[in-house]
């Protein structure tokens, strides 16, 4: 068998690793620690309503704009009061207590500065960290990574999905493992035979052959983690199919694995042109799961949770006025979420433009009056220890001004 037979079989010899692998290789791994900061980011693709999310009630021009999908103020199952002019969704008060202690913040009229409304290139853009440009080659969690400090091990990044994410893509090494129970399911190189011919085949000393082997003990190492999480979580029954199931798994691998730093993962079905709904309906059924896990990612993580971060992005916002179908076309202003155990929550913070006629984007949507790379700055910067220097690095399109949010995080 030769190497170029190899690379063609399949979807190549990625594909047969559940690690994606740059060309720097992998460093040995690093030493556990209990006080090491991290950053997850969940992606909600599709666009999410923010303004169904973090309800501006006190905006008249919101109940005007949606007669038959807004958050009613009054009624038993309705907004949740945070500050006496945004409220909650009724389906995220799993989150009420998280906001109540100060571990859950919103950063509203936020988004991207590019005007896109493809769901494809405003994706794009937001991993990339380059709004506006598509020639970036990797994604800017992948730029972090490369700027924490070293070495690098083989889980000190990871992706819960099928694929690995262009927001961390690029040179540095990231494990890419699949959600659900699907996790675990042996691939083609766990057969013996291939297994063999494979170890054969990448036995010498040079640089594809050193970070063959080396992705295959960092899919050991986690495959081991996981399989010990599902058969305590089992007990015998099948766990819970959906977003709280991962996101419980992934808090139990941060604890068993302390030389995670960067985690990321993505939730679909967020595109809702008809039949949204209001505090029931379509998308109340996605919040509920959604609220529910966080909530309960937060509780699992037990001590870590101090030393954690979260941001919860969507590629853009929604339109203020329902439409004919009863569901929300694509828009530009958004909400973007964080939590954590270091941040100042209990408050939404930016610059809110109202949602009257002559305040909305292009006549029609929620402006940005911040651009979603400032809160990740500051996140970056007060919870990652990020310098001036390497913030370049990671946002290098970014104006300097942008780039503080206050008091979002504790020094």
């Amino acid at each position: 068998m030769q190497r170029r037979t190899v690379l063609k079989l399949g979807a190549g010899a990625a594909a047969l690793s559940l690690v994606s692998f740059g060309r720097a290789g992998l460093a040995a791994a690093l030493p556990g620690s209990a006080g090491r900061k991290r950053l997850v980011v969940l992606f909600m693709r599709g666009a999410v309503d923010g303004l169904n999310l973090v309800v501006p009630y006190g905006d008249r021009a919101y109940y005007d704009g949606r007669p038959t999908i807004a958050i009613p103020r009054t009624a038993e199952n309705g907004v949740i009061d945070l500050d006496g002019h945004f409220g909650l969704h009724p389906a995220l008060r799993p989150l009420l207590p998280l906001w109540q202690e100060g571990g859950l913040a919103f950063v509203h009229a936020c988004g991207s500065p590019d005007p896109t409304r493809s769901h494809f290139d405003a994706q794009d853009f937001m991993e990339s960290g380059t709004p506006g440009v598509k020639a970036t080659a990797d994604g800017w969690m992948n730029r972090v990574l490369a700027a924490l400090p070293g070495p690098h091990g083989p889980t000190e990044a990871v992706s819960l999905g099928p694929t690995l994410p262009r927001i961390l893509s690029g040179r540095m090494t990231v494990a890419n493992i699949p959600l659900g129970r699907a996790a675990a399911n042996p691939l083609a190189i766990d057969r013996p035979a291939v297994a063999a011919a494979f170890d054969k085949l990448y036995a010498g000393d040079d640089s594809l052959s050193r970070t063959y082997r080396q992705s295959q003990e960092a899919r050991k190492q986690l495959l081991g983690e996981l399989q010990a999480d599902m058969q305590m979580a089992d007990n015998g029954a099948p766990p819970p199919n959906g977003f709280p199931d991962d996101a419980a798994r992934l808090a139990r691998l941060i604890q068993q694995d302390p030389t995670i730093r960067l985690a990321f993962l993505a939730l679909g079905g967020w595109d809702t042109h008809v039949n949204q709904g209001a505090a029931d309906g379509q998308l109340a059924n996605h919040l509920q799961p959604l609220g529910q896990g966080l909530a309960d990612f937060a509780r699992a993580l037990g001590p870590a949770w101090k030393d954690t971060v979260v941001l919860v992005v969507s590629e853009f916002g929604r339109t203020v006025r329902e439409n004919g179908n009863g569901g929300t076309d694509h828009g530009h202003g958004n909400v973007l979420w964080v939590l954590g155990g270091g941040i100042r929550g209990g408050r939404v913070y930016g610059d809110w433009p109202g949602l009257s006629t002559d305040a909305l984007y292009q006549g029609r949507d929620l402006a940005v009056t911040t651009d979603f790379r400032t809160p990740i700055a500051a996140v970056l910067e007060r919870h990652l220890d990020l310098s001036d220097r390497q913030m370049e690095a990671v946002f290098p399109a970014m104006p300097r001004a942008t780039r503080d949010l206050g008091q979002l995080v504790k020094a």
